[in-house]
């Protein structure tokens, strides 16, 4: 059989760009098309009138799928009950005959490597960036019974269970960090802050200081080379922009590794304490994201981990100075405080005011109290991410054996 047998329709998504209203209905573009499930945060939002128009071809149900054509091609995720969403640019829409095929074991098939690479491979081995919808229609397909397939699916479900779970504590260590740094450092709210003399709005022994005092090192990231030709050529992982996130969230799989000579990473390698800043973007809102370094993070990508050409980072003078401006600039993104030094370019490509922010002032608290706390929250995230890298390592090595048929359930 094919894909098309197996399925109610395959529809394509209309051929426009939707702006993004701010509220309203969920559209799901495909950074929102996760491995599996629908990343909703930060997901563009539009009207009544424009959801209609979007979904005139077909209305997105519960238990429909929704792949990604492009970037990253061939991603597919279930729409869980409740999800009332629309089609953005590049996606597709999948409706699974429930009398043939489990609609959650669908969206496992399909992520499968033989799969994946019936969507995206080529006669000479290379990878498509662009799926087109007779591909996907005929995508061959071999199910086994209903039975098997719910056991299955339900296997690698229990996982991305866990996943999800773990992404939610992760996120709520997040948003108590920013809630602290906001009421403490930003608001100066702080325990027993009715007891010390402010002047100038710095408190008694606390220092204001600019971000260049902060850092004993900065410096704009690499790119390295594709083979490993030439002489001091050292193989190492690269922290492109795109990979902050999925890192934050336990995901090493797609960081890339590239090839550095020894000029190229004798002052870029990472440190633990380090933080990896993303410079310029065609999206004005990635311009500011951020990730630090931990001792996990360069356990899991390797030595000669460097961050790419996009990316600066910074090497603070000190773990105080390190954990302040990390938060700093987090707080900065969420509350809109970052917004001055975003530079709109007329190539499409945005950029990053660094030489004024390095300007930027920011407190440095004369407190135990206040870096026990942030180190506390630092330690839970690593740990958090650390149990979300095992469960995607082990779902993600489970499921294609599952779906071949190796394991028999």
């Amino acid at each position: 059989m094919t894909l098309n047998d197996i399925c109610e329709l395959i529809v394509d998504c209309p051929h426009s760009t939707a702006k993004d209203e701010g509220s309203g209905y969920p559209l799901v573009r495909t950074p929102n098309i996760g491995r599996g499930r629908l990343i909703l945060d930060d997901v563009h939002r539009v009207s009544k009138e424009v959801y209609d128009k979007r979904s005139a071809r077909a209305v997105p149900q519960d238990d429909d799928l929704i792949l990604a054509r492009e970037a990253p091609a061939g991603n597919v995720a279930i729409i869980k009950k409740g999800e009332k969403v629309c089609l953005g640019q590049r996606t597709v829409l999948i409706r699974p005959d429930k009398r043939i095929v489990d609609p959650d074991y669908l969206v496992y098939y399909i992520l499968a490597p033989q799969q994946q690479y019936g969507l995206l491979g080529t006669a000479n081995g290379a990878t498509v960036a662009h799926v087109n919808i007779p591909v996907i229609k005929s995508l061959p397909v071999d199910l086994p019974d209903m039975g098997t397939q719910k056991r299955a699916a339900g296997v690698l479900k229990t996982y991305d269970d866990l996943i999800e779970n773990n992404q939610k504590q992760l996120k709520l260590l997040e948003e108590m960090a920013l809630r602290i740094y906001k009421e403490w450092i930003v608001d100066l709210h702080f325990s027993g802050y009715g007891d010390v003399e402010i002047v100038d709005g710095v408190p008694q022994k606390w220092k204001r200081v600019c971000v260049n005092e902060c850092l004993s090192f900065h410096m704009n990231g690499g790119w390295g080379k594709e083979s490993e030709t030439g002489k001091n050529i050292h193989p190492g992982h690269v922290i492109r922009g795109t990979d902050i996130n999925k890192i934050k969230g336990g995901e090493f799989s797609e960081v890339p590794l590239r090839y550095h000579n020894d000029n190229d990473i004798r002052k870029r390698v990472l440190q633990e304490g380090d933080i990896v800043f993303e410079l310029s973007n065609g999206n004005i809102n990635n311009i500011g994201r951020s990730l630090f370094i931990d001792e996990f993070i360069l356990n899991k990508c390797g030595k000669n981990t460097i961050c790419a050409s996009f990316c600066k980072f910074f090497r603070p003078v000190s773990r105080a100075c390190g954990l302040i401006l990390y938060w700093e600039i987090q707080e900065m993104q969420t509350s809109g405080r970052m917004l001055p030094f975003k530079k709109q370019g007329a190539n499409g490509i945005n950029n990053f005011a660094f030489e004024d922010f390095l300007d930027h002032e920011l407190l440095i608290p004369d407190s135990e109290e206040v870096f026990s706390f942030f180190e506390s929250i630092m330690t839970k995230m690593s740990n958090c991410q650390r149990q979300l890298a095992v469960l995607i390592e082990a779902r993600d090595r489970l499921l294609p054996k599952l779906m071949s048929g190796e394991i028999e359930l």
